[in-house]
């Protein structure tokens, strides 16, 4: 990755234009700042300090050495120990025990792989939705069918055995008026 020089503020090198906006950015406002600071008053100088590490207001190495010049004076004014921890919002190592996050870098597209990813997404979504449908079918098909299974066997059972009780029903119903007929004639 090539470094560009207009990456480069306050003598520091960021790899990515954003970063180095940001820092430029912050430049500005220790520029403001520092036309405001009243340095013959450190309670306001401490006040100001605390403020911009709870409103995170500088992110950059550029910030972060400006906020140390502000602690160096706070110390010198005996100050220090009521000034904040500057917070860094990086880890720089890792423990052996912590397995690190991977970092996933951010690919370039082309536009030709792009139109083949989203016509393959296309399909994959087109595919999933037939799959689901004809799932959906075989339940259909599996809960109204006429052979016994797990979702419908107790409707099915039931009506066997109702139509076998209706078979023998009418079958000795046959019988006996083929009795009465016998012994009628006897």
């Amino acid at each position: 990755m090539e470094k560009k020089a207009e990456w480069e503020v306050g003598g520091f090198q960021f790899g990515s234009e954003k970063d180095a906006a940001l820092a430029r950015g912050e430049q500005e406002k220790i520029a403001y700042l520092e036309k405001r600071l009243r340095y013959d008053d450190p309670e306001s100088i401490l006040l100001i300090y605390n403020k911009t590490i709870e409103n995170h207001i500088f992110q950059t190495p550029v910030g972060f050495q400006y906020l140390q010049k502000l602690k160096d004076f706070l110390i010198s004014k005996n100050l220090g120990t009521r000034a904040k921890g500057i917070p860094l919002y990086q880890q720089y190592s890792f423990r052996i025990e912590e397995e690190p996050a991977p970092r996933i870098a951010k690919q370039r597209v082309a536009p030709s792989q792009y139109r083949e990813l989203r016509a393959r997404l296309r399909r994959s979504v087109i595919l999933n939705i037939i799959l689901v449908l004809l799932v959906i079918a075989l339940f259909i098909i599996t809960y109204t069918g006429k052979n016994a299974n797990i979702l419908n066997y107790e409707k099915v059972l039931t009506n066997r055995y109702a139509g076998w009780e209706q078979e023998l029903t009418e079958r000795e119903a046959a019988i006996r008026e083929k009795e009465r007929a016998l012994h009628l004639e006897e």
